[in-house]
């Protein structure tokens, strides 16, 4: 029931992947393959980058639809401003050069403490490893893969680097060059290069390096067309038909990986690197729980998350008993997945006990602050492949009230809220994660539906950000998921609070980490109001207006069940987890308390709700496992999207309907 006191299960430690510095992986890189070939220069920078794409394939003499393939795997075209990616890929080929990305981005995931959120759980705080960065000058030169292409071409690494269309020079070079190393010939039939596009992924074993393969071949038959970052219109024309020469698989020439007892998909690049279950004495164990999951409670949500730091850091840190573990981890150069824990066992990686003890947690090569260390198309496409076969074997719904971001978990009570972590963070291209997921966001009602989805369009909607290098410096320009929530229906007014974030005095702010009047793609809320090109939601308690018109929405119309408060209540509260009634907890078990969060629903306003859920708790406080059980409650909860949160409310406060009753026109 609601109280005030604090929550009696200890804290299970930050799981702060907030590393300042860390070691550059190897395998994260791309390798240099066979020895360079003298070519004529590329082409000049000078019109369409389609144009670019066609004077590359003609001068290197690789079919136009494999460098337009790569390049949409590796970038989907964008040239990023000439900003590196994660592992020190430029432009829309992604050639990498490490160097330079380390030397002049030392700041990547200083940030502020984004990924610095806290558990509630019943463990006391365990302090986080450290690792140190790379020596820049000992690099060697297999580090980068643009040094290579200026080789080849005779271009400039500085153009390299920052022209598109030079950049797409380089990787036509590359990838010639590649193609001969494996005795092929530079064939026109698209089909002949499967294995040099399998090698150019950088990938370190021969599945990843497949699956890479797999997918630019499937964008070659599905054919692709969009408006890069820098508004250039390209295209591919699909070729349906289209088979990948038979037997070149085996001329990749890597090895496999440990995917021995992994849970992954078929046709990607999975590996076993275990999460270590180990007592470190003191009654301290690490690094997750042992479970029996779904027989012994259902798994409902999985959490996305980025690593804030670097692959190599990220598996050190998820091998160390006194850190945290979660189950899986995707690589950014080439889409790798490394699975650290069975889906069965309770990592410790979302801040939130109850959250933890329902989720799956998948961690991503990348950094919420650093626009310009983007995340790669082979990293969206396999996470996505991975979270989809999840989602069906455990029956998870393919929506963002249970594809949640690490930013979406709410705070377990109210004393966490300033803690909990703000990943994968505004830069997250929601939009396109749920189409490569199968369930793209698109309008299923007109305005009478009661609901929006919000739904931007990522490139051009770039809303102000500040804080990703210091306290109040402007962000790089960048596409955004996410929509800015006004207390009215003007861009001059304040946005809205968020009093369990700020307090009761203070603002919500334009700081990348501040998620306080926030609302990302695929969020669902009850329309509250509209006028002219605004529309209002019910947020926080609060009438929350966005800028909404009809010639650029940033919202669908939707239909759904949403909650209101009972007749003849002022208000409800709501919680952040949904923990038993007292009277079900045995008495070997603590009761955990039911606290509620500062926010209320006030009577009339409205909420989407995701799903209902009877109240549960995983009692696990020991190494020895024979003690754990799984006290389940009567008490019946809806989860329903506050803010940018998900929270939850008791079925008893509220009333249940649909969207379109009563619903503002």
């Amino acid at each position: 029931m609601p109280g005030s006191a604090p929550p009696s299960d200890r804290r299970r430690g930050r799981r702060a992947l907030r590393m300042v510095t860390a070691a550059v992986a190897a395998t994260a890189l791309l390798p240099v393959f066979g020895v360079a070939h003298a070519a004529e220069p590329g082409p000049a920078a000078a019109g369409s980058l389609q144009q670019a794409f066609a004077d590359a394939a003609r001068t290197y003499h690789v079919p136009q639809s494999v460098l337009l393939g790569v390049s949409y795997l590796e970038s989907r075209w964008d040239g990023h401003r000439g900003m590196p990616s994660v592992t020190g890929g430029y432009g829309p080929m992604h050639l990498t050069d490490t160097r330079t990305a380390l030397a002049d981005f030392p700041q990547r995931g200083t940030g502020d403490g984004a990924d610095d959120g806290r558990g509630d759980d019943s463990r006391p705080m365990i302090s986080s490893a450290t690792a140190q960065a790379p020596d820049i000058a000992a690099l060697p030169a297999s580090y980068t893969t643009l040094d290579r292409a200026a080789t080849l071409t005779g271009l400039a690494a500085d153009a390299l680097r920052e022209d598109a269309a030079t950049n797409v020079a380089g990787g036509a070079a590359l990838l010639a060059d590649t193609q001969k190393s494996l005795g092929e010939p530079l064939s026109s039939d698209p089909a002949d290069w499967y294995a040099a596009v399998a090698r150019y992924s950088g990938a370190d074993d021969a599945a990843t390096a497949a699956s890479f393969a797999d997918d630019v071949f499937d964008v070659l038959k599905q054919g692709q067309a969009r408006t890069t970052d820098a508004g250039e219109h390209v295209t591919l024309a699909a070729a349906p038909g289209l088979k990948p020469a038979a037997g070149q698989a085996a001329r990749i020439g890597l090895g496999q990986p440990n995917a021995a007892g992994t849970e992954c998909p078929r046709g990607v690049g999975c590996e076993w690197i275990p999460a270590p279950y180990a007592d470190i004495g003191g009654g301290d164990y690490g690094n997750y729980d042992k479970a029996d999951r779904p027989e012994s409670q259902t798994i409902d949500t999985i959490v996305i998350h980025d690593t804030e730091g670097y692959w190599d850091t990220a598996l050190q840190l998820v091998q160390d008993p006194t850190y945290l573990a979660w189950h899986y981890t995707v690589r950014s150069s080439d889409g790798h997945i490394a699975q650290h824990l069975r889906t069965k066992d309770v990592g410790w990686h979302a801040g939130n006990w109850y959250t933890n003890a329902k989720s799956i947690g998948v961690e991503h090569e990348g950094f919420l602050t650093d626009p310009g260390t983007w995340y790669t198309e082979a990293m969206y496409r396999t996470s996505a492949r991975l979270v989809k076969y999840l989602a069906a074997k455990y029956h998870i719904p393919l929506n963002r009230q249970h594809i949640l971001g690490h930013d979406n978990v709410p705070g377990p009570t109210a004393s966490y809220i300033t803690g909990m972590h703000t990943d994968p963070g505004p830069y997250w291209d929601w939009g396109h994660y749920m189409a490569l997921l199968g369930a793209p966001v698109h309008a299923t009602a007109g305005p009478w539906g009661g609901v929006v989805t919000i739904a931007p369009d990522y490139e051009t909607n770039q809303p102000l950000y500040t804080g990703c290098t210091s306290a109040g410096a402007v962000c790089p320009a960048h596409g955004s998921d996410a929509v800015r929530l006004y207390t009215a229906p003007s861009q001059d007014a304040p946005l809205v609070k968020d009093i369990g974030l700020h307090g009761a005095t203070g603002a919500s702010t334009t700081d990348v980490n501040d998620v306080g009047a926030r609302a990302s793609t695929g969020q669902q809320y009850a329309v509250a109001d509209r006028q002219g090109d605004w529309t209002a939601i019910w947020y926080l308690g609060k009438k929350a207006w966005f800028l909404n018109p009809k010639s650029a929405p940033t919202a669908v119309n939707a239909t759904g069940l949403v909650i209101t408060p009972k007749k003849g209540l002022a208000s409800v509260p709501v919680y952040g987890r949904a923990y038993p009634e007292a009277a079900a907890y045995p008495a070997d078990v603590p009761v955990q308390g039911i606290y509620a969060m500062p926010y209320t629903i006030p009577a009339g306003q409205r909420y989407v709700v995701g799903g209902a859920v009877h109240g549960e708790y995983f009692y696990s406080v020991s190494f020895d496992t024979s003690g754990q059980k799984v006290v389940r409650g009567k008490q019946l909860y809806y989860e329903i999207q506050l803010g940018h949160r998900v929270e939850y409310v008791l079925a008893s406060d509220v009333t249940l309907l649909p969207s379109v009753l009563g619903a503002p026109r």
